[in-house]
C-alpha cells in the first residue's frame, strides 16, 4: 500500500516538474524573441518633427526639440534674434543656416546636425 502511494506521489511530482519546465520554457522563448525589439529604439532615437522649423519665428519650446539643441542654446537662438530684430527692422536675424553660428554655443556641428530640420524665410 505504501509502495502505491509513493509512486503515485513520485508521478504527481514527475508532473509538476515537466509542467514546471514547460512553463519555463515558454516564458524564455517569449522573452527571448522581444529581446531585440526595445533595444532598437533605443539605439536609433530620432526626431520627428511635423514640419521644418524657422529659428526667426519659433519659440524656445520648438527649438528644444532639435537634435542637440537643450533649453540654453534655445534660448540664446531667442535673445539673439530679439537683439538682432531691435537694430535691423525687417532683417531676419538668420537667413540661412550658417547664421545660427553666430549665436554663442552653436557651431559647425550643431549646424550641419539640424540643417534639414530647418526653413528659413
Amino acid at each position: 500500500m505504501e509502495d502505491m502511494r509513493q509512486t503515485g506521489q513520485n508521478r504527481i511530482q514527475s508532473f509538476a516538474f515537466v509542467i514546471s519546465v514547460c512553463l519555463a520554457v515558454c516564458f524564455s522563448f517569449g522573452f527571448i524573441s522581444n529581446l531585440g525589439r526595445g533595444r532598437q529604439n533605443y539605439d536609433r532615437c530620432e526626431v520627428e518633427l511635423e514640419g521644418r522649423i524657422n529659428p526667426n519665428h519659433a519659440p524656445v519650446e520648438s527649438l528644444v526639440r532639435l537634435p542637440g539643441m537643450g533649453p540654453g542654446r534655445a534660448g540664446a537662438i531667442v535673445e539673439y534674434r530679439e537683439n538682432f530684430n531691435g537694430k535691423e527692422a525687417g532683417s531676419p536675424a538668420f537667413r540661412d543656416c550658417g547664421d545660427l553660428q553666430k549665436v554663442k554655443g552653436i557651431g559647425p556641428k550643431t549646424v550641419q546636425n539640424i540643417n534639414e530640420l530647418l526653413k528659413f524665410d
